[in-house]
């Protein structure tokens, strides 16, 4: 694709040059823009943006910003995002961009100190939003400009054939939320409300009339630092219902006590005071949903989350992905989503929701493009990882699952949980290559990759208020292995581990390749119990399936064997060969991993593939086009 030559990108592209100049960021010569991949699957690298650019290893526990460092948005250059891209990437989440509570003093720049009463750690929460029309200070070369060097990521993302999403938590705010940004004619949330009752329809907060708000007991600010105002007083009369749906005064420690409830309009009761959704509704149109929120009137919140995602809309981002979504209504989400897909048809919508018995409601009446796999995919896959569990299974998950497959994300890591190489989990970053081939390719929907994951990262340390096991998210950190990937900015991994490169190396295979695949948004075909009841050395620590489009032929075998390698005649079953439309014959297998070839042989109307598996190896064999050109026998 040659540049464009519109007044637009003559602008932009003088926008970023100035931009440069202005923040220390000045691009290197810009390859050929390029388009994103549009034949196989979503997938979603998901970085946290506050340490990917961050050089600095100190990593002094409960470490200040001087002392331990933190990323840029600058630090995305077009080397780093080049890389990003190699992962097939079609969007980057961009984890913690909007402005949250952060215990550093930007009062410079207008912005109000944050109380660390009521911050988790030094770097701050990225899911206590403080301010939604803005984003983090610590994220900017000039904090006073940093929503130009956001557009600026924004465009350089663009420019590199990829999507940006942001987080959008509607559950719940900073407990000091006030916005700086807001744009004119609009109020930040709770500043209109009637605080003299614990609820009304259009209040933003719900309160705890008569008292004030606590400090939990056993909270320690700032590990103990003397700070003017680490006081264990935070002023807020009278007190709002917690984040989490606490109704105390004083929360627990354990509460998500750093942030408020929003009120949706459902009443303490539970019952709702809004309209309810027909079920003729249900898988309807984005236009039809809003066509019948047209006439209606709804509580306030609603309103100000609709018009904080189309600010964002009109910022440039392309999608959201909604914290906690199963703790708001699913009349909101119809109503926002389809706000938002009327602005942007082809906006990303991916919710947090873990209650399996929501999952077709927030798909089919709340308009998501995708949720979390987490309670039955991702579960059962570590169990499987930890060998708690057989590769079987998967089977009733992926049958269980079938009908809103293509809407299921599948992900091994991400924020919240543990990382593959810490002792908890796998204890081993090499066990993560037979299930993310497993995961990003047994089904429709999209993948998630979270950074420093194709590292190997174990997030070893405790890192103040954030614990090992899960790479901090509230504190200042630097990871060694992503700074060796960095090389000195080259990004290009001269400095990784022969271990690091071969891992990497795989997973740019896998998810580059599933990005680009038809197949992998066609049909499946479990292979695994036929070959467990007719195949001699096939056993629970192999996994094996079949996938195909009308131009593409796809089989994978992978090992979860730590120990022992496995010979063995891989069966492809009389259906699978007769949906194939292949004639007896000898077919040849390219194999992604490497260069090695197979063969598929077809006798009898009976498919064999003979193969040797090595230990955590992966498999994925490709017919690929002109199947039907086999040599007879």
């Amino acid at each position: 694709m040659t540049r464009p030559t519109s007044k637009f990108f003559f602008g932009s592209l003088a926008a970023l040059l100035f931009a440069g100049l202005l923040y220390g960021y000045m691009p290197a010569e810009k390859p050929m823009q390029t388009a994103p991949r549009k034949e196989g699957k979503v997938v979603i690298y998901q970085v946290f943006t506050r340490l990917f650019g961050n050089r600095n290893t100190t990593n002094k526990p409960w470490g200040t910003i001087e002392e331990n460092g933190v990323g840029k948005f600058n630090d995305f250059t077009d080397e780093a995002l080049e890389g990003i891209k190699e992962f097939g990437t079609t969007h980057i989440w961009y984890t913690g961009v909007p402005h949250h509570a952060v215990i550093r003093d930007y009062t410079a720049f207008g912005i109000s100190n944050d109380d660390p009463d009521a911050v988790k750690g030094r770097a701050g929460s990225p899911y206590a939003v403080k301010d939604y029309y803005n984003v983090n200070p610590d994220l900017a070369e000039n904090p006073a400009k940093r929503l130009d060097e956001f557009k600026a990521l924004i465009e350089r993302t663009h420019w590199h054939g990829m999507k940006v999403m942001i987080d959008i938590v509607p559950n719940h705010v900073a407990r000091a939320y006030h916005s700086i940004s807001n744009p004119d004619g609009s109020s930040g949330f709770g500043a209109d409300d009637d605080t003299s009752v614990t609820y009304r329809r259009d209040n933003n907060f719900y309160y705890i009339v008569g008292e004030s708000f606590r400090v939990p007991e056993g909270t320690v600010p700032l590990n103990g630092e003397a700070h003017p105002l680490a006081d264990y007083f935070f002023n807020e009369t009278p007190a709002k219902w917690t984040g989490n749906g606490s109704r105390l005064a004083q929360p627990s420690s354990n509460d998500w006590y750093e942030t408020l409830k929003i009120n949706y309009g459902v009443r303490p009761d539970g019952t709702h005071d809004f309209p309810a959704l027909p079920e003729s509704l249900r898988g309807a149109t984005f236009r039809e949903h809003a066509r019948f929120w047209a006439d209606k009137d709804v509580p306030d919140s609603w309103v100000k989350f609709r018009d904080i995602a189309l600010y964002w809309l009109d910022f440039g981002v392309d999608g959201f992905r909604f914290d906690m979504a199963e703790m708001v209504p699913v009349e909101f989400w119809s109503y926002m989503n389809s706000s938002i897909k009327m602005k942007s048809s082809d906006a990303f919508c991916l919710a947090e929701v873990y209650n399996r018995k929501l999952y077709r409601n927030f798909i089919q009446l709340g308009l998501m493009d995708a949720l979390y796999d987490k309670v039955d995919f991702y579960d059962t896959m570590k169990r499987i990882m930890q060998g708690r569990a057989p590769a079987s299974a998967l089977l009733p998950i992926i049958q269980a699952n079938s009908d809103i497959d293509p809407h299921m994300l599948h992900f091994l890591e991400n924020h919240d949980e543990q990382r593959i190489a810490c002792p908890d989990f796998a204890g081993d970053a090499v066990m993560g290559k037979p299930a993310m081939t497993v995961s990003a390719l047994v089904g429709r929907g999209p993948s998630l990759l979270y950074f420093a994951q194709a590292l190997g990262e174990a997030a070893e340390r405790d890192a103040g208020y954030g614990k090992a096991t899960r790479t901090t998210i509230f504190d200042y950190w630097g990871l060694e292995n992503l700074k060796r990937w960095a090389n000195n900015g080259a990004y290009d991994g001269g400095q990784l581990t022969d271990a690091e490169k071969t891992l990497r190396t795989h997973y740019t295979t896998l998810l580059s390749f599933s990005a680009d695949n038809d197949a992998l948004n066609g049909e499946m075909m479990d292979l695994h119990r036929h070959n467990l009841a007719n195949t001699e050395n096939y056993n629970e620590k192999l996994f094996s399936f079949a996938r195909w489009s009308t131009d593409s032929r796809i089989v994978v075998l992978t090992s979860f064997d730590r120990n022992q390698s496995a010979q063995l005649d891989l069966q492809l079953p009389e259906k699978l060969i007769q949906k194939w439309q292949l004639k007896d014959g000898t077919y040849s297998l390219e194999n992604i991993f490497c260069a090695q070839q197979n063969d598929l042989v077809v006798k009898n109307g009976r498919g064999t593939i003979r193969t040797t598996l090595s230990p955590l190896e992966s498999q994925v064999f490709v017919l690929g086009r002109g199947i039907d050109e086999a040599t007879s026998q």
